[in-house]
Parts: C-alpha cells; structure tokens; sequence
C-alpha cells in the first residue's frame, strides 16, 4: 500500500532533449558551449541583461534541454564548431574592426570583400531575426585562395558547418536541420548531376524561411516517407564557376579570387593562433548574440529605392546590422556599384540582345513582330547560328515574359505587353544606345513590319 502512495507522489522524469541552441522564456537564448581544454561541453543562457552558465535547461512543459556529449564526433573533429564561453567585446565597432584585423592576417581579398566578409560574420550571429539572407561567395581557380578563406571566415561564423567538395550531400540536410548555423562548401562545383542537384535545393531554399526541402527516406527499408528538412541559414560558397540558374547566382555576394599576387605578409601555413584568435571572436560573438538578437530584425527602413526587389532582399539585413553612418553608406555604394555589375552581366545575354532589337523595331513600327526580331537574333547571333520563328518566340514569351498573338498573319508582341517593356529595358540594362548598336549590326534589308491595329477591335488600345 507504502509502495502505491510513494509511487503516485513521486515526480516523473523529465524527458531530455539533447540541443545545440534554442529560445526558451520569451527572449532567452540556450547555446551550446565547448570548453576544448576541459573536453567539456554545457549551455550559456542569455539575453540583453546578462547571461549564466548551466548544464540543463527547464523548457516549462515538462522536458529539459541538455548540451551534446562532447564526445560526439561532429564537435570533436571540429566539423562544426562553438563558442567556449561568452567574451566582452566594447561595442560593435571594435568588434567588427577586431574581426578585420583577423581576417587580413590570413586571407587576401580585397578591402571591400574584406569589410563584406566581416559585416556577413557578424549577421551570421543574428542571422535567425530575418526572413531572408543573401550568400556569400568566393570563385576562382584552384591555388587562389578559397579554401584558406572558408575556413577563416568560417571559424568565427555562427555554427560553422564545414562540408568539402569530396562530402557526400546527405549528411548536409541532417546538419542543417538539427543543428542549423552556417553552411561553408567547399568546391562547390560537386561533380556528379545528383550532388549539383541536391546543392541546389539547399541553397535554392535556404535564404528565405519557411522553405523546406522534401526529401523520401525510409528508415525500416520498407516504406518511403517524406520529411521535410529546413535548410535557411547562412552560406559561404568556394567554386570554380557558376551556376546555370540566373535566379540562383543572384542570390550570390561574389569576389573574384586569384586576380593579383598573394600579399607577401599572408602566412602561406595557418599557425596554431589562428584557431586561438577564432575561438576568442566566437566567444565575443555570442555575447553580442545575446546582447542584440531581440532589438534586430526590422529591415524596413533600410530598403534603398535605387535597387532592385531581389537586391534590396539580399542588402536590407545587412546594412541593418551596420550602427556607422559611414560604413552603411560605404555598403549602400557597394549594393548600387553590384546591381550595376548585375545588370551589365545580364546586358550580355539573348534576353538583353531581343530587347534592344525590340527597342529599335518599336521606334519605327506600330508593332513589333516575331519574325522582324527572329531576323535581328539571327544578324546579332555569332557563327551564323539563324533564328526560326519559334525560336525568337521562346526567348519572348518563356524568358522576357511577353505574349505574343497572331494578326493579319503574322506573330506580333500584343500591344497590351508594350508596357511592360520599360521595366524589362531597365531591369536588362537596354537602353538607347544598345538599340542603336543592335541596328547597326542588323542586315540592312530588315525591314520591320508595319501592322495596322486599327481595324482589329478585338486588341486594346495603348495608352
């Protein structure tokens, strides 16, 4: 009878939970911390007013929250690293001026990636108070730089997450879901059609929330289940090329490496301080983790009117986390000198050579036909590759966006669409004088055709 009362007043265990970070009360904040001296791992616990260490965290619903085993072959080989305990660091200033210090010792970019690569470590921190995040990326040849650069920049990142070129891309969905942080790939140019596409739906999906990667597993050999992996975070990219998606590379912050000789002050071996200096700026890091992660997140007044959509995504959270007038203004010349690049690099493609054929045909035409810019594709096009119909009319409808009908006979761009056109110049970088030179490089017997909408009721007139 003893023994039925004491089992129905004792308390039930509470469950555990191993974590690597979490929020728990509102606002505080549980992060793992790995002492490498002591071999020991535990949990810092804080928020702007000051923090603590302790072994477990009560999540208040009944389970407790403890740290991963130091053992764990993740921490001990240093695939993903973490803070030891948080550090001062004075403000933000000196903070990012000590991570530029740390960066030029070891790697050799140039003094805007270099102040880039700083404002991104620290996002990295706080990364999770945003709804979207651009990448970061270096590209070159190999012996130019971009490992040394992965793995010092990497090191003082939030969670770093180190995956080389030779890794299998399993594991990476795995990480990222259980332990989220930032994801550095090396060689990214993965060989193998498989690999390229699973690295694609990472990062395709990784830099805005809410999009995760679906994948089937079967963990009794039998039957397949879906599970969703959440893969947002920051990413930091080395490769030799790029990628085929346009939409892809945009979400890209890229320095060209290997365009200048190595700086002769550039250990050509990582010394044993460097981790040492790393280890510290994790620390000072996580403290300014704690000290800012609630009052950040608000991009709204950090948009620039000058950009475009997609830049004003990738640029807005970063200049949100700049406190210097000088050094926002330095970022905002950066995103407009970078959007231009952007543009100029579209201004090479067939979409910008059909525009700017499609510019001149609409200076002297009533409309523009698909034939008349089939002509013009063929006259811009090298080693005298010539243009069908069909083909003039999938660059318009599937890569420009415009639709096309048939009147009188001929395929013409609907006049409902001529509006659309001063926003795709714009976007593609087309304007007066790349109409001019694409009719200087036309056959001289094009002529457009000129089609009379006035007695076709059935099209809108153009306002």
């Amino acid at each position: 009878m003893s023994g039925s009362n004491q089992s129905q007043t004792e308390t039930p265990e509470r469950k555990s939970k191993p974590v690597v970070s979490a929020c728990v009360a509102g606002q505080k904040l549980v992060e793992l911390i790995y002492d490498p001296g002591k071999d020991a791992t535990a949990f810092a616990v804080g928020d702007k007013t000051g923090w603590e260490l302790t072994h477990s965290v009560e999540t208040g619903d009944g389970g407790r929250l403890t740290p991963y085993a130091p053992d764990n072959d993740l921490i001990q080989h240093g695939v993903v690293k973490f803070p030891s305990a948080p550090e001062e660091y004075g403000d933000t200033a000196q903070l990012l001026e000590d991570i530029r210090r740390y960066l030029h010792r070891y790697i050799d970019v140039s003094e805007t990636f270099e102040a880039l690569a700083a404002y991104y470590a620290l996002f990295s921190w706080v990364h999770d108070r945003f709804n979207e995040l651009p990448y970061l990326r270096l590209r070159g040849d190999y012996g130019s730089g971009k490992t040394r650069f992965l793995l010092v920049l990497g090191s003082i990142c939030y969670k770093p997450i180190f995956a080389g070129g030779a890794s299998t891309v399993s594991p990476l969905f795995h990480m990222l879901d259980r332990f989220g942080g930032t994801l550095l790939i090396d060689e990214a140019d993965f060989r193998f059609s498989d690999e390229k596409a699973q690295i694609a739906k990472i990062l395709n999906n990784g830099n805005v929330r809410g999009f995760s990667v679906l994948r089937s597993e079967s963990p009794n050999g039998r039957e397949f289940r879906p599970r969703a992996y959440q893969v947002f975070g920051p990413k930091i990219i080395a490769m030799r090329g790029r990628y085929e998606d346009a939409a892809l590379e945009s979400r890209f912050l890229t320095e060209e490496s290997g365009a200048r000789r190595l700086r002769s002050d550039i250990p050509i071996n990582l010394p044993a301080a460097q981790e040492t200096e790393a280890l510290t700026l994790r620390n000072k890091l996580l403290l300014y983790r704690f000290r800012n992660h609630a009052r950040l997140g608000d991009c709204a007044r950090h948009l620039d009117p000058k950009l475009e959509p997609r830049m004003n995504q990738i640029f807005a959270p970063l200049r949100s986390i700049i406190e210097d007038d000088k050094a926002r203004t330095a970022l905002v010349r950066y995103a407009r000198a970078y959007q231009k690049a952007v543009k100029e690099d579209r201004g090479d493609t067939l979409e910008a050579d059909a525009l700017a054929i499609i510019r001149h045909l609409s200076e002297d035409a009533a409309a523009v036909t698909v034939g008349d810019v089939a002509q013009g594709l063929s006259a811009l096009g090298e080693g005298g590759f010539v243009y069908s119909g069909r083909a003039a009319g999938a660059v318009i409808r599937n890569r420009l966006g415009l639709k096309t009908r048939k009147s009188h006979g001929v395929f013409v761009i609907a006049p409902e669409e001529m509006r659309k056109l001063p926003t795709l110049y714009e976007r593609y970088g087309v304007g007066e004088d790349e109409a001019e030179q694409a009719a200087s490089r036309m056959t001289r017997t094009q002529k457009p055709a000129r089609v009379d909408f006035g007695d076709d009721p059935s099209l809108p007139e153009i306002k």
